[in-house]
């Protein structure tokens, strides 16, 4: 009975909890503008979202307005069966 609802528990745990990693991807030399600009794609059982990333940074830096990007950040929060693509570009 104890192994059972021990294992009841970690299935449940496991099923509510979500993973996010945030990476750099680019740098430029233009100065940190004021303007956030964000592009979110969601993946369902592993298949990759439509837009690749450099069409992402453009729909995001074309969000915010962004002529001048500074910097690229992409995103990624796995729950269960869903990926969440979330690309973030600053400028001006």
């Amino acid at each position: 009975m104890r192994r059972i609802v021990l294992l009841s528990v970690m299935v449940v745990l496991m099923l509510v909890s979500a993973c996010t990693m945030n990476r750099p991807v680019a740098a430029t030399s233009n100065p940190i503008g004021e303007k956030v600009g964000v592009f979110t794609q969601t993946s369902w059982f592993g298949f990759p979202p439509a837009k690749n990333n450099k069409a992402a940074i453009v729909e995001a830096a074309r969000n915010a307005g962004i002529t001048e990007i500074s910097t690229v950040d992409h995103n990624t929060t796995w729950i269960i069966f869903v990926m969440k693509y979330e690309t973030i570009v600053t400028g001006n």
